[in-house]
């Protein structure tokens, strides 16, 4: 155990070395802004360098061999370091693949692990061959896999291959919902900044707020006020919130949600040019139920607390959801019953890296084998705790 965490403390030490380029690399690569780019490495590193408080999770356990990851293009640090810590904290062998769309952060990750024999980052495949070849090589006994719900189909049906498959599916449109007593001093820089921190280019960033309609008009008019921090430009500017939106999947995501919309109202100036994109902030009745990265905000008034619990409850991807106020009787349990992450009047700008992570039904589950069975769960879970037997 001392040798694992001696590791990981390494690990973290060389990635602290090489925040600079990673954070260059972010830019060019997915335009992700330096501010933001730099504090994923920063919470990389102190994640790392910690890992001796989830020792509790994986005592008396046994490893699994070699566990596998298909990273996705935004926030590859801290997939290292929270998919990657875990599975060497279990005494596993991390093998992992990067998103076509990030070769420079590909280059300084694999050179940042390329002392570690635990490591192996395998750079020279797109993620569909990596995954093709963690299903036919027996070593692979877990595989993380992210994207829309058509991938999440493809793996189900060979997850037979794995002793457990792991699927971070679309996140949708993740709620927030301002109850009609909601501190609006703490619940609107909330919903701005997590709904446009990165471009909204992470499967936790808001895209919609259920807001009741006795507060709507001073919550409107707040969130507009602070939207002025909101800037878009040059990754390399402290200041931006925003950069160049280069994934063209996620510009194809974002123009059809606005089509949903038909007519949108947009709140703010925005910009539909190429990769330079929103902010959308938009006042709607009923924002589509779709699939969705970007610089997106629905803001939807509600007659009622209940309305809105009702609304949310029936998301499509029941990934996370976030209030502010008082919940009404009942609201919270039904919120953890269908919500893999539930967030009570949170306080933080990221998520906090060992909170539980994972999402229900659509947006995410776990095919583990079980007696010889798969056996589907879902919801959110430790990596630590999960990547161990027993």
């Amino acid at each position: 155990m001392d040798k694992r965490l001696q590791l990981l403390q390494q690990l973290a030490s060389r990635l602290a070395q090489r925040r600079a380029d990673l954070v260059a690399a972010a830019g060019e690569d997915t335009g992700a802004p330096s501010r933001i780019a730099g504090i994923e490495v920063d919470l990389a590193v102190e994640h790392l360098r910690t890992m001796e408080v989830e020792v509790p999770y994986i005592q008396g356990k046994s490893p699994y061999g070699t566990v596998a990851a298909i990273f996705p293009y935004d926030a590859a640090p801290v997939m290292l370091a929270r998919v990657g810590g875990a599975a060497i904290l279990g005494g596993n062998r991390f093998r992992f693949s990067f998103s076509s769309v990030t070769p420079l952060t590909a280059r300084v990750i694999s050179e940042v692990v390329a002392p570690f024999p635990e490591f192996e980052a395998v750079a020279s495949l797109d993620n569909r061959a990596f995954g093709e070849q963690c299903v036919r090589d027996p070593s692979v006994r877990v595989l993380f896999i992210s994207g829309g719900g058509e991938v999440g189909q493809v793996y189900a049906g060979q997850a037979q291959a794995f002793d457990k498959l792991f699927f971070a599916g679309p996140s949708g449109l993740p709620p927030a919902i301002l109850f009609k007593d909601a501190p609006l001093e703490k619940a609107v820089p909330f919903v701005i900044k997590r709904a446009f921190i990165n471009g909204g280019q992470y499967c936790t960033t808001l895209k919609r707020a259920y807001i009741h309609r006795e507060i709507f008009a001073a919550a409107k008019k707040l969130i507009l006020e602070q939207m002025q921090e909101i800037r878009v430009g040059n990754p390399q500017d402290p200041l931006t919130w925003i950069g160049p939106i280069k994934v063209a999947r996620t510009r194809a995501l974002l123009e059809r949600a606005l089509a949903a919309l038909g007519e949108p109202e947009f709140l703010v100036p925005c910009q539909r040019n190429g990769e330079w994109q929103g902010p959308f902030l938009v006042e709607t009745t009923e924002p589509p139920d779709v699939e969705l990265f970007g610089p997106f905000l629905a803001l939807v008034p509600v007659d009622s607390n209940e309305e809105a619990v009702t609304r949310v409850l029936a998301s499509r991807y029941p990934f996370l959801v976030s209030w502010f106020g008082t919940a009404p009787p009942g609201a919270k349990e039904a919120f953890v019953k269908t919500f893999g992450m539930v967030y009570d009047n949170p306080d933080f700008l990221f998520t906090p890296m060992r909170l539980p992570f994972g999402g229900r039904g659509a947006s995410g589950w776990i095919l583990e084998k079980t007696g010889g069975e798969l056996v589907k769960r879902d919801g959110a879970f430790i990596y630590s705790a999960e990547l161990v037997r027993g």
